[in-house]
């Protein structure tokens, strides 16, 4: 019987893990519509703490505020990085004859081996296509801009519904309860990692904007954006957000130099917010497992790609708060867990 239940098990996460695969193309616009919902609730409270807002002001005015203001933005940005793509795409034939620049001068400088059979790597390798790859990732990420724009609306629109929907399926006061709270714990939890980190990646996106632009990088935007996005991933984010824009400069420039100084700088202000200003903000809010972190980064990243990657922390604080309320999964919540600490309470299920 044990066998059969593990073996049932292994057969429906397979089926699962299959499912995320196919049907990212639907699933993903789903789960970014989710967060903007988040986002958009953030918004109604925040704007719901002015008292007069609060007493005057209906919640489905607050609804299309936040909407407008979060596409809005989007909107903007989307407009913005099109013209900087194409600025870069115009200067590619540059960058790609600075390489020869770039790797003689660590050839004079070092003067080993090892810089000659770079040298040739480089010169076959096309920076043209590692850009364009680039190019493509970001212009995907809004590419289903308006799948995602209907899925916020629609779940806007569901949202006065969902109590009534509870108070249908379950007829005890104590059952719906138990559900508000579960709603309740994901919507805390998700909503404040989404604002804290939305944040911290504004704050470290505009500062680096302000670098960039100062040491004369072009499209300065474009690389505040792909570190404002990189700052989502945990762990890598950061190295991966300071590598892109040191390569390019050097790339811009056809010297060492302008790299190292965007290394220097951009990440000392990686280092400063990463170390400093993100975890006083973020607390202890978000008890997961550095190493689940680190295996959720690997898993959604191998079947969703970079969003993927954005999303595993989201999707892995929701899992533990779901997994938590069932008996049968709870052990493997207190596994996700840093300290092994969740909710200790009966649960619907319990019941």
């Amino acid at each position: 019987m044990k066998a059969s239940r593990i073996t049932n098990s292994l057969l429906i996460s397979f089926a699962i893990v299959i499912m995320l695969i196919y049907g990212k193309n639907l699933l993903i616009p789903f789960v970014i519509a989710l967060i903007f919902w988040f986002l958009i609730k953030e918004i109604r409270d925040l704007l719901n703490r002015v008292k007069f807002i609060d007493e005057k002001v209906p919640n489905t005015i607050l609804n299309i505020i936040g909407f407008a203001v979060i596409f809005a933005i989007i909107g903007g940005i989307a407009k913005i990085l099109t013209v900087n793509i194409q600025q870069l795409s115009v200067e590619l034939p540059v960058y790609q004859n600075n390489i020869t620049k770039i790797t003689a001068a660590i050839n004079s400088t070092f003067n080993i081996d090892i810089i000659s059979s770079a040298k040739e790597f480089l010169g076959k390798y096309e920076y043209t296509n590692l850009l364009s790859v680039l190019f493509n990732s970001i212009t995907e990420i809004f590419g289903d801009a308006f799948l995602i724009l209907i899925y916020t609306l629609f779940l806007l629109l569901e949202e006065p519904f969902f109590a009534k929907k509870i108070n249908i399926i379950y007829a005890k006061k104590e059952e719906q309860e138990d559900v508000i709270t579960v709603l309740s714990q994901l919507d805390k939890s998700i909503g404040r990692y989404i604002s804290v980190k939305t944040l911290i990646s504004l704050l470290t996106g505009s500062l680096s904007y302000i670098a960039l632009l100062l040491i004369g990088i072009d499209a300065p935007l474009f690389w505040a954006f792909l570190i404002f996005l990189m700052n989502y991933i945990p762990a890598v984010g950061s190295l991966i957000a300071t590598a892109f824009p040191a390569m390019f400069a050097m790339l811009q420039f056809g010297e060492l130099m302008p790299g190292i100084w965007v290394l220097i700088i951009v990440g000392a202000i990686q280092l400063i917010v990463g170390n400093y200003i993100d975890p006083k903000l973020t607390g202890s809010s978000l008890n997961v497992s550095p190493l689940v972190v680190l295996f959720g980064l690997a898993f959604w990243g191998a079947i969703w790609g970079i969003i993927g990657m954005v999303l595993s922390v989201p999707i892995t604080v929701m899992l533990i708060i779901i997994l938590s309320e069932f008996p049968q999964t709870r052990a493997v919540a207190v596994l996700l867990t840093k300290d092994g600490g969740i909710l200790k309470r009966k649960t619907l299920i319990d019941k």
